[in-house]
């Protein structure tokens, strides 16, 4: 099965446990068997090669997002990066040409397209492998994935199909409606479209043709500011005769607010947090090593991060982002390839970072203009490489570098360090990367 996951989006609807870097899907919520958290990507992952271990899987997403991807999945999956955002048609474009161009998938083969963080089970997966081999038939030139309804909703927009079968050709499509129209859509069999495709690779490729000027992958990347910001829905599906659905009635949640969030979770406290016998209905979300207390509470969600702290009742949860968008902060946390940073305190001239290295990994060689730097080695053993001199590193030990010199550290085990930011210009653009010989 060749799956495309589109994973994008800022998160402003989960802050604080959620930024411009880190999307929901990334917030590891998920208690596993053996009592980890998971995110709902990797819930997402685990799901697809649980019914497919051979599974293509490609991950659609931002530059911005790439590097908490591969920290959670490591480099098993492919990542075809919009060099800026450009909606949901070219995004998937550009991915079916990096399929073709170069991962040498066939213009016959079926390929899957789904969002990366709906939250679902086991029937899901296997729904999407059925809608796989519905779009390998070729009996309709796309193939969706139809939601069954839980109830009137008003947020998502609602499919028509001819018949009242599990598989059957698509009447028409309606926009998000309110909650009357929504009754009686549902009354005619109307489905949720809940972003699921599934089509023949070549399909999507010739649309792609049509409306983007691009030879190849390559060639598309290179130009991809040029493209129109176009959704999926209008560039393809709107204009398109031949489409089936298939009617999918497993759980399918859109996790998108605290609430429908914390309706998700099998325990009320996930980090250093207390509720009395008083409270009722009560989620503590807390990534900071502080314990939370709740007393006497109902009906609340509490998040906090380094970003901030939400104290939200669930309902009104899910109005916070005009609130969030007035915030002027930078990233305070972030997940990268090689591991994880948490920004400690800033000041004026300073800024002092908690940096975990994964075993194995390092960060990329680079130098800085405007800043000098210090490490301090809180735990574990590795090396650094400051213009060209390599050490060995241990707890307990110091490294100082000046504005200008090039430096990088590799990870013998897992690895501190406290970095101190020393500047009258810190900015995260300031940065120059080099190839290590």
């Amino acid at each position: 099965m060749n799956i495309v996951l589109l994973s994008g989006g800022s998160g402003k609807r989960l802050w604080p446990l959620s930024n411009d870097v880190r999307s929901k899907q990334f917030i590891r919520i998920f208690k596993t068997d053996d009592g980890e958290y998971e995110s709902m990507l990797q819930r997402m992952y685990r799901g697809i090669r649980k019914v497919d271990s051979d599974a293509n899987v490609t991950i659609a997403t931002s530059k911005s997002q790439a590097s908490a991807i591969n920290n959670q999945l490591g480099e098993v999956v492919n990542l075809s990066i919009e060099p800026c955002r450009r909606d949901t048609f070219p995004a998937i474009a550009l991915a079916c040409s990096f399929l073709h161009d170069v991962k040498g998938v066939g213009g016959d083969e079926p390929v899957v397209v789904c969002p990366v963080d709906p939250y679902v089970d086991d029937n899901y997966f296997k729904a999407l492998s059925d809608l796989s081999d519905m779009a390998e038939k070729g009996e309709y030139n796309l193939n969706l994935m139809g939601i069954e309804p839980t109830y009137p909703s008003e947020k998502y927009g609602y499919i028509i199909p001819k018949e009242a079968a599990d598989v059957s050709e698509v009447l028409e499509f309606k926009e998000k409606p309110d909650v009357a129209t929504a009754k009686s859509y549902i009354e005619k069999g109307a489905l949720w479209n809940g972003g699921v495709f599934a089509f023949k690779l070549g399909y999507v490729l010739n649309k792609a043709h049509e409306l983007i000027d691009f030879k190849d992958y390559q060639d598309f990347f290179d130009r991809y500011e040029d493209s129109n910001k176009i959704s999926f829905d209008y560039a393809v599906v709107e204009k398109e005769s031949s489409i089936g659905v298939m009617k999918y009635s497993g759980i399918w949640k859109d996790l998108g607010t605290w609430n429908t969030l914390t309706e998700a979770m099998n325990e009320n406290v996930i980090g250093k947090g207390v509720l009395n016998e008083k409270c009722e209905n009560v989620h503590v979300l807390n990534d900071l090593d502080v314990p939370v207390l709740c007393m006497g509470l109902k009906d609340v969600v509490v998040s906090a991060s380094p970003e901030g702290i939400l104290v939200s009742d669930k309902e009104q949860s899910s109005y916070i982002k005009p609130y969030v968008d007035e915030f002027d902060q930078q990233i305070m946390f972030a997940e990268k390839s090689w591991g994880k940073y948490q920004v400690m305190d800033v000041e004026s001239e300073a800024m002092t970072i908690k940096v975990v290295l994964n075993p194995g990994h390092c960060m990329n060689y680079h130098s800085h203009k405007n800043r000098d730097e210090v490490w301090v080695v809180l735990s574990g053993e590795g090396r650094c490489v400051v213009d060209g001199m390599e050490q060995n590193i241990k707890t307990g030990d110091v490294v100082t570098m000046s504005a200008g010199c090039r430096h990088t550290v590799f990870a013998d085990t897992e690895l501190k360090l406290i970095e101190v930011q020393l500047g009258k210009d810190i900015t995260v653009e300031d940065k120059q990367k080099f190839v290590l010989e």
